[in-house]
């Protein structure tokens, strides 16, 4: 039963993976539940502008590659394609509608209120949507984030020139060259979109290698299976400027430790430097809640701000933006707030990069775990299998990749697992799940796995801890 002193139990504010997620399961507990949203469709930017448009737009792609690269016709489907961009752009519109309409519909199965409009602060249980104000005995935020922008280097989406990941996703012809600002996911996995439909895409990265936090083994291979796609990599470069001139944009840039300067001309510059959380405009300091160095709102274990009765999740608290850690940490904070124990392990959040073939990893890296056993290479085993020894990857012509498990030499359990594969994003789950429940390599490399199929290689890297893999 609702508090009578408050109109709700629990307001949430935002409707991404994480809002949506956390007012529907404390709406499943009984609690009065209302979600305050400002978009016009549900879902946040992973369903309207993120994770699932791009996925779209990522598989429709493949299928075209396939096509006019020659993979059909290895395996004797000769055919040659042509780009309807406009249908492939409608398929993916359509997926986002189906998407969003869908959490539509589980808000009203489950009772619980949108309220249209932005929110805002009056104090700690007040906060006014619209022209509507609304009490809440809790409430969560759960604003999610957004683009991070670069200095001096202005997008406008409408304009086709100067994109942010959300205009990439609606551009009206492929770009004849695209430089991609940032060799993060969102570059990497927008770039190849791009380029397999024709675009000659080069990615300028400030660090000296692509996807940062990832295992260094990964960001090596995956600057040469970018190259041997036909992306141009430009590493250790910053960007020192972009003008738009005659619908081109000029991007001038320079080695990261200062060097001469050029200048590439491009018909399409990607800025795909981050994300940062949003938090502004919520009246944060009606509450006096501050944020730390980063933006970010920081939480206790259990989602609890500084502020009582106010929570946070996702994007806007400490670590990585990912959708689905929003989305664990929405049901863990909803079934806290209703008295029951809701935790997130944070050491186990797989991340995946969907590009051909995908990257994924979950747990430490070989460098973090190296730096955990201070050093000491002995404390750590580490197993690697190559797809190119997979049958299944073998029969799918899918050379690329491997899979890598790290365990502590001492108890074996397992610290890290890290893939390269077709379906890496999907062998991961298996990973992560092994790892919750305290795995240690020989579990994995004792664990019957069908054949034939990929996760064949997580046994085999598995049973390569202990230095005898079957199949290489």
């Amino acid at each position: 039963m609702v508090d009578q002193t408050y109109d709700y139990d629990v307001l949430v504010i935002g409707a991404g993976p994480g809002g949506y997620v956390a007012a529907i399961r404390a709406a499943q507990l009984g609690l009065k539940t209302a979600c305050a949203e400002s978009r016009e469709t549900l879902g946040g930017t992973c369903l309207n502008v993120g994770c699932i448009p791009s996925k779209a737009m990522l598989h429709a792609s493949e299928f075209f590659d396939a096509a006019a690269n020659g993979t059909m016709a290895q395996m004797g489907v000769e055919v040659t394609p042509t780009l309807n961009l406009e249908a492939m752009h409608a398929q993916r519109r359509d997926a986002v509608k189906q998407l969003t309409g869908g959490i539509e519909f589980l808000f009203k199965k489950n009772k619980v209120d949108w309220k249209k409009g932005r929110a805002t602060f009056v104090d700690a249980h007040t906060v006014t949507v619209g022209e509507e104000t609304v009490t809440a005995k809790n409430v969560v935020i759960a604003t999610g984030s957004s683009v991070t922008p670069l200095p001096g280097i202005e997008v406008d989406n409408e304009a086709q020139v100067i994109v942010d990941s959300t205009g990439a996703l609606e551009l009206e012809k492929v770009p004849g060259r695209m430089v991609v600002i940032g060799g993060g996911v969102i570059g990497l996995e927008l770039g190849s979109v791009w380029r397999r439909l024709g675009a000659e895409v080069v990615v300028v990265e400030y660090l000296d290698q692509l996807l940062p936090g990832m295992d260094g083994d990964v960001r090596k291979e995956a600057a040469k299976i970018f190259k041997k796609q036909g992306m141009a990599l430009r590493l250790s470069t910053k960007v020192t400027g972009v003008e738009v001139r005659d619908g081109k944009a000029q991007v001038s840039v320079e080695p990261a430790v200062g060097g001469e300067a050029e200048t590439i001309e491009a018909d399409c510059v990607l800025v795909s430097i981050g994300r940062r959380p949003n938090t502004e405009g919520l009246g944060l300091d009606k509450i006096g809640l501050e944020v730390n160095k980063r933006g970010q709102i920081e939480t206790d274990h259990e989602f609890r701000t500084a502020v009582d009765g106010v929570w946070a999740i996702g994007d806007v608290i400490p670590g990585p933006m990912l959708a689905h850690k929003a989305e664990d940490e929405g049901i863990a904070c909803a079934e806290n707030i209703a008295g029951q124990t809701g935790i997130v392990n944070h050491a186990i959040i797989p991340g995946v990069v969907y590009t051909w073939p995908e990257f994924a990893g979950v747990g430490l890296t070989q460098e973090e775990a190296l730096e955990q056993a201070g050093g000491d290479k002995a404390k750590i085993k580490v197993g690697k299998f190559p797809m190119l020894a997979n049958s299944r990857a073998k029969t799918n012509h899918e050379p690329d990749g491997f899979v890598k498990v790290i365990a502590d030499a001492d108890s074996d359990r397992v610290l890290g697992v890290w893939a390269i594969a077709s379906v890496a994003g999907t062998m991961i789950a298996q990973a992560a799940q092994a790892m919750e429940f305290g795995a240690t390599s020989e579990d994995i490399a004792y664990t019957c796995h069908a054949h034939p199929t990929h996760s064949e290689a997580i046994k085999e890297a598995a049973m390569a801890v202990q230095g005898k893999p079957i199949h290489v």
